[in-house]
């Protein structure tokens, strides 16, 4: 599939996990959870786990491959962030999507991996 196909795919599955993870730490305030999710979602944020996932060494070449795919995708940047970070979140959302479909234990061993070390 496209990457940016998988991208979007991952932004959903992301977003969702976190949703949940929100609302089973007991938050049962939506402009709470809004906020909290921001922390994880914002482009920023997807850009900061990234780069502390790749810093960790916790993607393979593969995953890092798949991540390189997805920010050079061509895509209509976002007008409330630089390119840079537009560019690492479209790859990080593209993985995510893409091991959802194709892996979905990596897929999850990565999401758990991203809460349970607060990143």
């Amino acid at each position: 599939m496209n990457n940016l196909v998988m991208a979007y795919l991952g932004d959903a599955v992301y977003e969702l996990y976190i949703r949940e993870y929100l609302i089973n730490k007991g938050i049962a305030k939506v402009k709470t959870l809004q906020e909290a999710s921001i922390n994880y979602v914002s482009a920023v944020s997807q850009r900061r786990i990234l780069e502390k996932l790749i810093d960790n060494n916790y993607l393979t070449d593969e995953e890092i491959e798949i991540v390189n795919r997805g920010r050079n995708a061509s895509s209509h940047p976002s007008k409330t962030t630089d390119i840079v970070t537009y560019k690492k979140s479209t790859g990080f959302e593209c993985l995510i999507g893409n091991l959802y479909k194709n892996n979905k234990d990596r897929c999850y061993q990565i999401l758990d991996y991203i809460i349970d070390n607060n990143l």
